[in-house]
């Protein structure tokens, strides 16, 4: 398994775009500069009035399917 750890920033009327399905994915630059490309959906659990933002964790298994999605801070 491989964990890649990144800092996101995205106001709540961002996100209505890809909750609204305009879009369906967000594309994260993980800290070592790995560029990921996520489905909107894993976020929707973080999403607050004020968005989403904070640092989090995702973990792939060998085949780099998603495992899990958590937020550090």
């Amino acid at each position: 398994m491989n964990a890649y750890t990144f800092s996101i920033h995205v106001t709540y009327n961002d996100y209505l775009n890809y909750y609204s399905g305009a879009a369906s994915t967000v594309l994260v630059v993980t800290d070592n500069g790995l560029k990921l490309q996520l489905p909107a959906s894993r976020l929707r659990p973080y999403l607050t009035q004020l968005g989403i933002k904070g640092r989090f964790r995702l973990t792939v298994n060998a085949d780099n399917k998603f495992q899990q999605l958590e937020k550090l801070a």
